[in-house]
């Protein structure tokens, strides 16, 4: 599955537009490699999003087309989420 599907279908970011632009822009590593949107992830990756105020780190679990809200939750492990300014 592609990359900005993935980060939609699992409401990781909510608009597929968006994951594209976030992509695009770096601020998105698959396997500690940057990433852009067209790259394939399949269950066992780790994915890393640079936000504004932090880094979000997460476990692909599965990678279904189609999900319903209940379930997008179950598609990824939360492994980290830390904020860039600590004090």
């Amino acid at each position: 599955m592609r990359l900005d599907k993935f980060l939609k279908v699992s409401r990781v970011i909510k608009r597929r537009t968006v994951a594209n632009d976030v992509c695009s822009a770096g601020r998105v590593s698959v396997n500690g490699r940057p990433a852009k949107p067209s790259c394939q992830i399949k269950a066992g990756d780790t994915v890393s999003i640079l936000f504004g105020n932090g880094t979000v780190s997460f476990k692909v679990l599965a990678t279904p087309d189609i999900v319903r809200k209940e379930e997008a939750g179950s598609l990824y492990e939360l492994l980290e989420d830390s904020p860039d300014n600590i004090d």
